[in-house]
Formats: C-alpha cells, structure tokens, sequence
C-alpha cells in the first residue's frame, strides 16, 4: 500500500424538482437546489476535499450540482469526470464497482448520485455504520477515509470522518 492519502466524498444530488411533467432522469435541480450545490462546492474546499476524480451520474440533476459544485471550486483546476450510468440506476453493489476502479494514483474521489444508493454505499463503507441510516438529504455529503487501495475498497474499510447538509 502505498503513502497515498485516499478520500471518498459521497454527495447525494441538490435539491430537484419533483417527478412532474419531465422523465426522472430529466429533473433539474430547483433555484435553491443550485445555491446548495454552491455551497457544497465551497464546504468542500474549505476542508481541502478537492477531488483528483468525480463519478457523476448522468441524470440531469447530478450533472448540475456538480456544475454547482466545480463552479465553486474553479481557481482549484478542474478534474477528471466521469459520466456513469450505474451511478444513475445501480444499486450500492454497482457504486462500490465504480468506485474499486479507480486508478491507484488518484488521491481524492468524488461521487454525485442518488438515494438509497450513496446512502447504503455510505453506511456499507463505515465500519461503525448503522444498520438504519437515515440517509443523505438533498447535497448531503459524507466524507470517507479509505485504509485500503481503491480496489481493495469492501463494506467496514472506509471510516466516515465528516459529513455535512450543504445549504445556501
């Protein structure tokens, strides 16, 4: 194992309009729903949390909190983004997989999604997690610290050390 210092940064899309007139994967985020975004992306920089990678799910929601998020976190560069389907509609199994192919040398990963999944893959991921979470709200984030390479990643090895409900 090498010296490298591994984040996880869990954050579960803004808030979104609801489910009317548009396809779920359609949904955009509401006007405070893009503030919050914001202020995730500064809460995040703040404690130094700026990702080398970003899982993002590709459902229109995501895709704008993270715009919300890089925006805030501009003057910080500009990360690698991967738009992945499984993050949309897979389960906490399927978030784990994306998450274990990470490349060795990438120090700090952020994923935007969807509950239940980044709450079940959160509470999976600590070790002290409890058997009924009550889930990430609108850009909830959950921060982990990894003890082992990202392909060695497995549910009771990535303790949670911060979380935060990021509002405007």
């Amino acid at each position: 194992m090498g010296m490298t210092t591994r984040t996880l940064v869990i954050l579960r899309h803004a808030k979104a309009e609801g489910p009317n007139r548009v396809s779920d994967a359609d949904r955009s985020l509401t006007e405070r729903g893009h503030a919050d975004a914001g202020a995730a992306g500064a809460w995040l920089v703040a404690r130094e949390y700026v990702p080398d990678l970003v899982i993002c799910s590709p459902a229109r929601r995501t895709r704008q909190t993270w715009h919300g998020v890089a925006v805030a976190m501009a003057e910080h560069g500009s990360p690698e983004v991967l738009y992945q389907a499984e993050a949309y509609g897979g389960g906490p199994t399927d978030l784990l997989a994306l998450l274990r192919a990470t490349p060795a040398a990438i120090g700090t990963v952020l994923l935007i999604g969807h509950n239940p999944s980044v709450s079940l893959v959160s509470v999976a991921l600590d070790p002290g997690g409890s058997s009924e979470p009550e889930g990430l709200r609108t850009s909830g984030l959950a921060v982990h610290r990894p003890d082992v390479d990202w392909d060695a990643l497995a549910p009771g090895n990535a303790p949670l050390i911060a979380t935060h409900t990021a509002r405007a």
